[in-house]
């Protein structure tokens, strides 16, 4: 037993035993959230309550392993989500005056609970998004050590005390108290990939600096949301309305979340959506992170077995479906004399991934989320293919079965590729070769994306320059993209991102600057004998 495994086991038979002297039992957060206990069907929670919807319409949730029904959730009212900013409103001022070391103890009461029912959240997830067994679970307990983080840091929060006399020709007579204030009510919309960690990588922020809440969950993935939040903070014993999750097509109701008359700030991860969402909001803060073409540099110098390990890693894991998925490789050669090598090892690595459903063991890829994804994916391919590109694996071609597609590895991919410059979202890696790091530079910055990249080089110096040229919110040096740890900043420049995220960005980015100026009447400095 490892040691992470260890403690977890600990943690979990100690918070079971607290529950159990304080009430008997700990809640069930599936059955908390579901409709009349019944473990498929889930109501919205608004204000402390779970409840079906009035509109009478429920929106189904479909297994992308093979597209059949899993859970069903509410089609919530305009109406409600009134309703629940309200309730946000209400539950935010009194929140706004609860002292630190009582916002935290709720975070951490929140990690306990996730930890101690992570196999029902997991379930879900592997459910609803098709990872597996092994990621669904580790997702849940990298939230609940995010809570705990997010907790920690927000009691190291502080403000500063300025002196006028700081500034030229000022004297000491006032002094400025600088302080972060909550924004209020936020909306947060998560994306499906990680339906609970970018969900809790927003709550938890929001409500360590003393705002509401009011999330929508994405349509596949909104039973995690309930499930995984707001169960989770309900069974905590979060105050009424603190956090309120409704569900519903974002078609429908997403621009009324996000336009809302009560929301102070969104927080938005997905896709292109957001460039319309962030077109949308009125004078409010918002943070975005919006997909990523993120490349992946490698140079003559490589350590060629680090970056193909690099390499395979990065653009397959979760099938690819990652904003920080390595999405194209760029090799700097003249001759091949690169790829001859570095290629091999690549296929070597793909050729061992295991190819499966979500409940097989130890599977790597499994079903991308939907068919229209599936579609998206298999039309770059066609279109490269059609256009000179050469597929190296599969072996025999293309290989798709409903959503689950083989991980497809294509070289020879050119810039009038659609793949040299769209997001495939999808376990599809295309390779380039180029003749310089001046072009790889000018393929990588043409993106209308800069989310991250990746240099590959023993070459410290050249690390350096290049990763000052590229556009992109994060450059990793000798290794593959990433999202984390959750403490690391996380952002994207030009189309993929607006603001930081990442526990203390996070945190700041849910607050604002207020100041009280003390006006003296007369000079006074401090005298320190």
């Amino acid at each position: 037993m490892g040691s992470r495994t260890a403690a977890f086991v600990v943690t979990a038979c100690l918070v079971l035993a607290a529950c159990t002297a304080e009430s008997g039992a700990c809640a069930s957060v599936l059955s908390v959230s579901s409709l009349n206990g019944n473990h498929k069907t889930f109501n919205v929670y608004i204000n402390g309550l779970w409840k079906p919807s009035a509109s009478g319409r429920t929106l189904k949730v479909l297994s992308p392993a093979n597209d059949t029904e899993v859970y069903e959730v509410q089609a919530a009212t305009q109406e409600e989500i009134d309703e629940a900013f309200d309730a946000a409103k209400a539950a935010q001022k009194l929140w706004a005056k609860t002292p630190l070391w009582k916002r935290a103890e709720l975070l951490k009461k929140a990690a306990e609970v996730m930890r101690t029912q992570v196999g029902d959240i997991a379930k879900v997830i592997q459910d609803e998004v098709a990872k597996p067994h092994k990621a669904a679970v580790s997702e849940v307990l990298r939230t609940a050590d995010l809570l705990d983080y997010t907790a920690e840091e927000g009691l190291r929060m502080s403000g500063e005390l300025l002196t006028s006399d700081s500034f030229t020709g000022e004297k000491r007579n006032k002094l400025a108290l600088v302080q972060r204030v909550p924004l209020g009510v936020i909306v947060a919309v998560p994306p499906f990939n990680y339906p609970l960690n970018l969900a809790g990588s927003k709550i938890g922020p929001a409500l360590m600096t003393g705002n509401a809440v009011v999330m929508k969950p994405p349509s596949a993935g909104a039973v995690t949301g309930l499930v995984g939040i707001a169960a989770v903070f309900d069974v905590a014993g979060a105050p009424k309305g603190l956090i309120n999750v409704v569900t519903g097509k974002g078609s429908e109701i997403g621009d009324y979340l996000t336009q809302h008359k009560l929301a102070n700030a969104v927080t938005f991860t997905g896709g292109s959506t957001g460039l319309r969402v962030a077109k949308g909001v009125s004078m409010i803060p918002i943070q975005m992170e919006l997909g990523g073409k993120d490349p992946a540099i490698v140079l003559p110098d490589a350590n060629l077995k680090l970056a193909a390990a690099s390499i395979v890693k990065g653009a397959f894991s979760y099938s690819g479906q990652r904003c920080t998925a390595v999405k194209i490789v760029l090799i700097v050669e003249e001759n091949d004399e690169i790829s001859s090598k570095l290629l091999p090892m690549i296929l070597e690595g793909v050729e061992k991934l295991k190819v499966g459903g979500p409940y097989e063991d130890e599977v790597d890829i499994t079903p991308v989320i939907d068919g229209k994804s599936a579609k998206w994916i298999k039309r770059l391919v066609d279109d490269a293919v059609g256009k000179g590109a050469r597929m190296e694996l599969p072996k025999g071609g293309y290989k798709q079965q409903g959503n689950l597609i083989w991980p497809c590895v294509l070289t020879g991919i050119t810039e009038h590729m659609e793949l040299m410059y769209e997001e495939q979202f999808g376990p599809v890696l295309p390779i380039a070769s180029v003749k310089s790091r001046e072009e790889a530079l000018r393929i990588a910055n043409a993106s209308p994306l800069g989310l991250q990249a990746s240099i590959f080089t023993q070459n410290i110096d050249d690390a350096i320059t290049i990763s000052d040229e590229l556009v992109a919110g994060t450059v990793q040096i000798n290794g593959a993209p990433a999202r984390g740890p959750d403490h690391f900043p996380f952002q994207g420049f030009k189309d993929s991102g607006m603001s930081s995220q990442g526990v203390r960005w996070s945190l700041e980015a849910m607050t604002k600057i207020k100041s009280t100026v003390i006006n003296l009447p007369q000079e006074s400095y401090q005298n320190g004998v």
